[in-house]
C-alpha cells in the first residue's frame, strides 16, 4: 500500500542532470574524429597543395581531368571543400580560387555555396553538440542577453558577419553553434552572406596566370566594399533600435 509520501515523492521528476552514455560517448567520437581530421592535415602536410603555387604548377593537369571527368571532378570538388571547412582548415581562399578556375565564376561559385554551405553547417552542428550546453551552463546567466539579442536578430547579425571579412570564417561557424540562433536561420543566411565573396574568389580564378598572391583579389577597395556591405546588413537592427528609442521618447514612463 503506497502512503501520501511515497506518491508525493514518485510523482516529482528526478531534478538531478544527467548525462546519458550515449550522448558522452558520441561527443567522444566527434571530438575524436576532429583532431584526428586536424591532426593527418598537418601531419601529412596537405596544405602544400591548397597553395597558390601548388595550383598553379599543375593547372594544366586539373584543367585536363576535369575536361574528361566533369562530373566527377565537381562532386570531388564540393567534397573537398564540405571537408576542409568543417574540419576548420586553412585553404578556403585557395579553393574558391580553384573553383573559378576549373568550373567557371558561376558555376564555381555555386559549387563553392554547396561546399562551404554543407560544411559550415557541419562545423555549426558540431559545435552546438558538443560545446552548447556547457557554455549555458558555465554563462548562462551572464551571456542570457547577449543569447537574446543574437538570436532575435540572427540572420542579419549572421550576414554581417560573412560579409566582412574581419570576421574568419571558421570562427563564425564555431561561436554560431554556441547561440540559439535557428539551424535554417544560420544556413540560409551563411549561403547567401558567402555569395559575394565566393564570386570575388572565383572570377579571379579565371585569370589565374595574372596573379602572383592572394592579397591582389583581397584589394582596399574590394574589402571595403564587403565592409559596406555588411554594414548595410545591420540596418534592419539599427531601425528597430531606433523605432524602440522613439516610443520611449514619445510615450516616457511616468
Amino acid at each position: 500500500m503506497k502512503t501520501p509520501i511515497m506518491e508525493h515523492h514518485m510523482s516529482q521528476p528526478s531534478t538531478t542532470p544527467t548525462n546519458p552514455p550515449d550522448s558522452l560517448m558520441g561527443k567522444i567520437l566527434i571530438g575524436c574524429i576532429l583532431l584526428a581530421g586536424i591532426s593527418a592535415f598537418f601531419f601529412f602536410d596537405l596544405g602544400q597543395y591548397l597553395s597558390l603555387e601548388s595550383l598553379k604548377a599543375n593547372r594544366d593537369t586539373l584543367l585536363a581531368y576535369t575536361a574528361s571527368q566533369y562530373g566527377i571532378a565537381v562532386t570531388g570538388f564540393i567534397l573537398i571543400y564540405i571537408l576542409q571547412t568543417a574540419f576548420s582548415l586553412p585553404g578556403g581562399a585557395i579553393l574558391t580560387l580553384t573553383g573559378g578556375f576549373l568550373f567557371g565564376s558561376l558555376m564555381g561559385t555555386l559549387f563553392v555555396n554547396i561546399g562551404a554551405t554543407a560544411g559550415a553547417t557541419l562545423a555549426f552542428l558540431a559545435a552546438r553538440y558538443l560545446l552548447h550546453d556547457w557554455v549555458e551552463r558555465k554563462f548562462g546567466d551572464r551571456i542570457k542577453p547577449i543569447q537574446e539579442g543574437f538570436a532575435n536578430n540572427a540572420f542579419s547579425y549572421l550576414m554581417t558577419l560573412r560579409l566582412i571579412p574581419a570576421f574568419p570564417f571558421f570562427l563564425v561557424n564555431l561561436v554560431s553553434g554556441l547561440t540559439r540562433v535557428n539551424l535554417g536561420t544560420y544556413v540560409l543566411a551563411t549561403s547567401i552572406g558567402i555569395i559575394p565573396g565566393s564570386f570575388v574568389f572565383a572570377f579571379a580564378g579565371r585569370q589565374l596566370g595574372t596573379i602572383n598572391s592572394l592579397s591582389e583579389i583581397a584589394s582596399p577597395a574590394v574589402l571595403l566594399a564587403f565592409t559596406l556591405l555588411g554594414l548595410l546588413a545591420l540596418m534592419p537592427v539599427a531601425y528597430q533600435k531606433w523605432k524602440k528609442t522613439q516610443r520611449g521618447t514619445i510615450n516616457p514612463k511616468s
